[in-house]
């Protein structure tokens, strides 16, 4: 039997009120607010996020990632390498992108269900994310919002079994983006519900119901894809299905999140259901996967996690100026300081374990962790002084507290002033590193902290990733 072994969601602790960009554009607002990525995020940080969530309950035998998004920062590098390159996977695991449809998330799970099912793969972790961008004053604007799921597809302690699927496509162009293309294009609004959303995901739906000899009174929990709250609803209404079984789009409180979305819908339907409990699933993009779930014992796993309810309810809000400005969708007067000489993460690949997953060393003889400057290799002990006899010793994964930090003003960052700490990691070891996602009048010494993987900077084309303290 197939299913899901883990989930998570991943949603940004940015929020911008609808209300904002109503004001600034006098076309009133939809109501509710939006969840941003910060300005050191992207799909990637974001998948990472989700999938270091996921698998956190030591998932072990994980031999493949598959990374959906239809916003992935580079037209011609893999996305999933670099996300099990942060998670720090096996390098013989089976990596691969899955892009350019809505529907991207739900098309790797289903070919993640059949790498399992067929036994060339013991477990397969998906993460889908996306980032996608409105233009200005445009219909997209207020609707869309940022963040991430995952999900680990096994055969054994699962969550819940897969007990069928069904798929259709459909070449209906309703929404798209050409290579030039920043902003989200589409057609007519009810010309796109009328003609291709609602019929190919009335069908799917039904045929899927047909196939299993099951009705709507047959599930628990039904959780699809719309691109805003009438779109849910008005498919709610055709389909005859009981509004109190229809998970919560979270249009309201964190907007339409792309690929991410049906993942995020079904964490949050996870995290409440009981044993026994049938969840119907779909996901519309270029036609339609539908799947049907049905709830293990193990839920009992994840019922105390609050995998999305945490997520919703920690938050920090910014303007509309903050938000133009780190979609760089404004041009900003150039700073009169000299440019700071910004050096790429690239050439540094006999270090990229250190570097993408924060690898340092422990000392085999007194046990202290240590991590080195990139760029030094250690050799000798910062306690015992014993030469090179070291171990492999992982940073990312641990918390620790601030032991200082310095404010700087003339950092050039999208969210000044900068914020430079040194982190005292529990267990042993210390790091000098940025933090993020931080209120400065909050920030103490003695908080603690926990790593996060995010951009540095943009390096000769290249986006350069690291890791950067936030509060816990």
């Amino acid at each position: 039997m197939v299913g899901i072994k883990s989930v998570s969601a991943y949603i940004p602790v940015y929020r911008l009120n609808r209300e904002e960009i109503g004001k600034m554009w006098k076309t009133g607002a939809i109501g509710g607010e939006k969840a941003v990525a910060g300005y050191d995020e992207d799909a990637v940080t974001m998948a990472v996020a989700a999938a270091i969530d996921c698998l956190k309950p030591d998932v072990k035998d994980v031999n493949g990632l598959y990374a959906a998004t239809t916003t992935a920062p580079y037209k011609e590098k893999q996305s999933a390498a670099i996300i099990a390159g942060a998670v720090d996977m096996n390098k013989r695991c089976y990596t691969a992108d899955f892009g350019n449809s809505l529907r991207a998330g739900t098309i790797a799970l289903k070919m993640a269900a059949d790498a399992v099912a067929s036994g060339s793969a013991e477990s397969i972790l998906v993460t889908a994310s996306d980032c996608r961008i409105g233009a200005p004053g445009g219909r997209f604007e207020q609707i869309l919002g940022d963040g991430a799921g995952a999900l680990i597809i096994g055969s054994s302690d699962l969550l819940a079994t897969i007990e069928g699927s069904y798929s259709v496509f459909s070449d209906f162009t309703d929404l798209w983006r050409t290579q030039g293309d920043t902003f989200i294009q589409c057609g007519e609004g009810r010309f796109m519900d009328e003609a291709g959303y609602m019929p190919v995901m009335q069908e799917a739906i039904s045929e899927l119901m047909k196939k299993y000899s099951l009705a709507p009174g047959d599930f628990s929990k039904i959780v699809y894809y719309a691109s805003d709250n009438k779109q849910h609803n008005d498919l709610t209404k055709k389909l005859g299905f009981d509004r109190s079984l229809v998970q919560n789009p979270l249009f309201t409180e964190i907007g339409n999140t792309g690929v991410a979305a049906s993942f995020i819908m079904l964490a949050a339907a996870l995290e409440e259901a009981r044993p026994g409990d049938r969840i119907l699933f779909a996901n519309y993009g270029d036609g339609v996967d539908t799947f049907i779930f049905r709830v293990t014992e193990n839920i009992g796993r994840i019922r105390n996690k609050s995998i999305v309810k945490k997520r919703l309810t920690a938050k920090k809000y910014i303007d509309y100026g903050t938000y133009l400005n780190w979609r760089d969708l404004v041009p900003l007067e150039a700073s009169s300081l000299p440019d700071r000489a910004e050096p790429s993460l690239a050439p540094r690949w006999r270090e990229r374990k250190n570097v993408t997953a924060l690898y340092g060393v422990k000392c085999r003889k007194c046990g202290t962790p240590q991590i080195h400057p990139i760029g030094q290799t250690a050799r000798v002990c910062v306690v015992c002084q014993s030469k090179d006899d070291f171990e492999a010793y992982k940073f990312s994964d641990k918390t620790g507290k601030l032991f200082t930090y310095a404010v700087d003003v003339l950092q050039p960052t999208k969210n000044p002033p900068g914020l430079n700490g040194v982190i005292d990691f529990d267990g042993g070891g210390r790091l000098i590193c940025e933090l993020t996602d931080y209120d400065l009048y909050k920030v103490l010494i003695g908080m603690p902290v926990e790593m996060t993987f995010r951009k540095l900077f943009q390096g000769k084309g290249i986006v350069n990733y690291f890791w950067k303290a936030k509060p816990v």
